[in-house]
């Protein structure tokens, strides 16, 4: 799915935080640019209401990519995404346009961010944080003065100049935004990016550019192992983050359930277990959604177990992400066993997390190592095997030898 729409923290979907820091900074016109896998992201957002939102002449608006004649391509990147949508921006002329990516983790007052624009007299603000020097290449890296006028931008520089990280999160005064983003799309060879692209272009020819610096709790969950440790975070108590604040809250739809309940021999120690879970087994460090049943037995632990999802008895997961409704079969030992990269995806599947794709069906006794993926759909039939070693995968059609 996209990663804006994956649950996170036992409540949410991602792109929560995004909308909530919209609405609680007073922004109340949102265009939402959506392309991979849409549907699931699009049927959450609906007409904004969780959001407040749903309103006459402002509100959210879902802003999928339009097939043009003479190009006939999809978006070609985030300024380009930003480009085939200015007649929205246009339609409703304001003088500021803030830019935010929607897989963050991060709770901020974007109007604090507007007055330093405006202070500053800048044409585009970049939000940055410090990070690690020893962190450091992994971002896009601002240079700057004394005064935090920005002077530079390295995209993962192998030897950054600076620890101010860009998040993702941008101000810009409409007019020169409009003006870069068409001379950028008539660039043969451009990226149509905003922190290769459109940023370098800027500060080349000498716009005035301002970093802006937040101070808090940020991360880009655009990794299995990241989504992973933000969730662990939230079990932490990490204290400048929590979901729960009531002077800034985070909306999103919330079904009616009953509480969660914990039966005989349940146990839950230093966990998330949201409204509707049925706990009969013990929970140990790990984040629960609505609607999981845990059988009689069963133990879990590290891991994150999205909605309506059920663990029979006597099974064990362990440092597991398992998707929405996903079928576990009694005596099942998974996320144990050597820590061997996955084969087909290496990149991804590689920090020791086993992933379950949502409405699997995984069989009884079976037996699956770490850095497993089990493919959304998978059913019994399509185990060719009771053993999964780390490292491997089970796809839905598998055929057996």
């Amino acid at each position: 799915m996209a990663k804006p729409a994956a649950l996170y923290g036992g409540k949410y979907r991602i792109i929560d935080l995004s909308l909530s820091n919209c609405i609680n900074s007073l922004i109340d016109t949102v265009g939402v640019m959506t392309q991979y896998q849409p549907s699931k992201l699009n049927s959450h957002i609906g007409f904004g209401k969780p959001w407040d939102m749903d309103r006459m002449n402002c509100g959210v608006t879902i802003l999928s990519p339009f097939l043009k004649e003479e190009s006939g391509d999809w978006y070609k990147g985030t300024a380009n995404a930003v480009f085939q949508n200015t007649d929205y921006v246009d339609k409703l002329a304001p003088q500021y346009v803030i830019i935010l990516s929607g897989d963050h983790i991060y709770k901020m007052d974007y109007s604090s961010m507007l007055e330093f624009h405006k202070k500053t007299n800048a044409d585009a603000t970049i939000s940055v944080i410090d990070v690690p020097l020893e962190e450091a290449s992994r971002y896009g890296i601002m240079n700057t003065h004394e005064n935090g006028r920005i002077s530079g931008f390295e995209e993962k520089p192998a030897k950054p100049q600076s620890t101010l990280a860009s998040m993702g999160v941008y101000i810009f005064t409409r007019k020169v935004l409009r003006e870069y983003l068409i001379r950028d799309d008539a660039i043969k060879g451009s990226e149509h990016d905003f922190g290769k692209n459109i940023i370098p272009m800027m500060l080349f020819e000498g716009r005035s550019m301002w970093a802006y610096k937040y101070k808090g709790y940020w991360r880009d969950v655009g990794t299995i192992q990241a989504f992973w440790e933000s969730n662990m975070d939230l079990i932490k108590r990490v204290p400048e983050f929590n979901l729960y604040d009531p002077s800034w809250k985070i909306y999103t739809p919330n079904p009616v359930k009953p509480a969660h309940y914990i039966g005989t021999g349940g146990s839950v120690k230093t966990s998330i277990v949201a409204e509707g879970c049925m706990i009969y087994g013990k929970i140990r460090n790990s984040v629960l959604f609505p609607g999981v049943f845990i059988e009689k037995g069963a133990q879990v632990e590290d891991s994150i177990i999205m909605s309506n999802t059920r663990i029979g008895a006597d099974s064990i997961i362990s440092q597991c992400i398992l998707g929405e409704n996903v079928e576990i079969g009694p005596n099942a030992v998974i996320g144990r066993g050597e820590n061997k990269i996955n084969v087909l995806k290496p990149n991804i599947y590689n920090s020791g997390i086993t992933v379950i794709g949502e409405r699997a069906v995984v069989p009884g006794g079976t037996q699956i190592g770490r850095n497993v993926m089990v493919d959304m759909n998978v059913q019994p039939e399509d185990f060719c095997s009771l053993s999964i070693p780390s490292g491997e995968n089970v796809f839905r059609g598998s055929e057996c030898e």
